[in-house]
């Protein structure tokens, strides 16, 4: 078997919507493996309708679009009689190894989905749900409740300033990270004994496991950890500086680095016994970062980056997205889609690592599903459904 066969026989369904369980699955498709998703008839996944409509067509909208290509797209109303019946007949004959869902704990039951129902159908199911916290919660989160709840807004911002949500949704997309590593030890243990898994995630226990460092001072330390802006904690000189003609961030992580930074033209003048050691410079960091910057305005960044790359001393300009995209490591490693039906290709950001699958398709992915366009191929090819079946079922929105 060829690396990037290795998934090709996993089949994941996931009733999926928003992003913490896209993005896993996503993830999972990555790897080669089968993702469909599984979407109510009528609601459908509200982010389907989030950004722009560039290719106008409903649930279709640009938002969407970034993290659900290479996967395929269903209906169906698991809250009727024969929508159960159709549900049992998926994870029979599709050989659904992974269930996922994001629904509420309380939908379990009701929609037939909980662990107990699933694993009774398939018994060596992996079964994966993301809350926002925990099974025994039902009280609703988006990622900036969390962001805010967790303790990263308040870390995030200027030292004097109100705190900010983080660029990236990361209590969404870390607690899918953690559930892919999960979802592996599961294939693992399945491997190796035949058994199933129930996995639970909370999303807000994802979003503080990343609070490692300030945790840990403020609860063993009694020290104050919060925002502030550019600088760091217990690190200096380490922020944003002014140049000639835009910004440049420098982080100098150790004393030996710093006397590289003295040696380079301009710097000599922060040569104080005070600043030898990193505790010093943090001791006195807004005065020592506004001497910095008085000599960092004397360059452009591109020259300011050369003497510092040829230092060894970590510095970046400060990009825009469009100039990430066009970074050397970056710009070779985006995947792309491109729609049959309307020509159009989009790009996307390039996954972290590059698997077998991903070089093996060319880093080109089949493009976002319509909604429901799998229902024929599946429920009729599959599951044997006729299309008038089909479409008696569609006509009580069963489908």
């Amino acid at each position: 078997m060829e690396d990037h066969e290795i998934f090709k026989n996993i089949t994941v369904l996931s009733l999926e919507q928003a992003t913490v369980l896209p993005y896993l699955s996503y993830r999972l498709s990555l790897d080669g493996a089968r993702v469909i998703r599984m979407e109510h008839p009528v609601y459908g996944d509200p982010n389907r309708r989030v950004g722009e409509n560039r290719l106008n067509e409903d649930r279709m909208y640009t938002y969407f679009l970034a993290i659900n290509c290479n996967k395929e797209a269903i209906t169906l109303d698991l809250g009727t009689p024969e929508g159960a019946e159709v549900f049992k007949k998926l994870l029979i004959e599709l050989k659904v190894d992974i269930f996922a869902t994001n629904q509420l704990p309380r939908n379990y039951k009701k929609l037939g989905i909980d662990y107990e129902t699933v694993s009774s159908i398939k018994k060596d199911i992996i079964w994966v749900g993301l809350t926002g916290f925990g099974p025994q919660s039902n009280e609703a989160a988006y990622d900036p409740i969390l962001q805010a709840r967790g303790g990263l807004m308040d870390l995030t911002g200027d030292k004097d300033g109100p705190p900010y949500v983080l660029g990236v949704p990361l209590p969404d997309m870390g607690t899918s990270e953690h559930a892919y590593g999960l979802i592996m030890k599961a294939l693992y243990k399945r491997a190796m004994t035949g058994e199933g898994s129930r996995i639970d995630l909370s999303m807000f226990q994802s979003t503080t496991s990343w609070l490692t460092v300030p945790i840990t001072q403020t609860k063993s330390f009694n020290k104050k950890i919060t925002r502030r802006g550019n600088t760091h904690e217990f690190f200096a000189p380490v922020s944003v500086y002014k140049t000639k003609d835009s910004y440049a961030y420098i982080a100098v992580g150790n004393d030996i680095q710093w006397e590289r930074m003295l040696q380079i033209e301009g710097f000599a003048s922060l040569a104080k016994p005070e600043y030898a050691r990193n505790e010093g410079r943090i001791k006195d960091v807004d005065n020592l970062n506004k001497a910095i910057e008085a000599i960092t305005k004397n360059y452009t960044t591109d020259e300011l980056i050369k003497v510092f790359t040829a230092a060894t001393i970590p510095i970046s300009r400060v990009n825009t997205i469009e100039e990430v995209m066009e970074d050397p490591y970056v710009k070779d490693e985006m995947l792309s889609s491109t729609d049959e039906k309307t020509g159009l290709t989009i790009y996307l950001a390039p996954p972290p690592f590059t698997t077998s699958f991903v070089k093996a398709v060319n880093r080109k992915l089949p493009f976002p599903p319509r909604f429901g366009e799998h229902n024929e191929k599946i429920y009729c090819e599959t599951l044997g459904y006729t299309r008038e079946q089909l479409e008696e079922m569609k006509s009580k929105k069963i489908i």
